[in-house]
């Protein structure tokens, strides 16, 4: 069975350490954006201010969803199609129409 599934109705993935510290990383960045956020409300700051933050967030929520798409494709979507799983592809093109909005 590929990384990416266990058998059950949830999927699964094995990442190595070092894919789960930097996935984490990237995710305590940008918590630490969102309480830098929810301080500049409490602050009253100057609202164009607070949307430069909230752009910041997005950009860095597309990075990470770039590189967790990557990994994804180079392996459980590789691994799927190896195994004859053609529905992979089918799957992937769902997954970017509801990720692209």
């Amino acid at each position: 069975m590929p990384a990416c599934c266990d058998g059950e109705n949830v999927r699964h993935k094995n990442r190595t350490p070092e894919q789960i510290k930097a996935l984490t990383t990237r995710l305590n960045r940008i918590e630490g954006q969102i309480c830098g956020i929810k301080k500049m409300i409490e602050d009253n700051r100057y609202c164009p201010d607070i949307l430069i933050q909230v752009s910041s967030v997005q950009a860095s929520l597309n990075s990470f969803n770039k590189e967790l798409l990557s990994s994804h494709i180079k392996s459980c979507v590789v691994e799927d199609i190896k195994e004859g799983k053609e529905d992979a592809v089918d799957e992937l093109c769902e997954l970017l129409k509801k990720t692209m909005k």
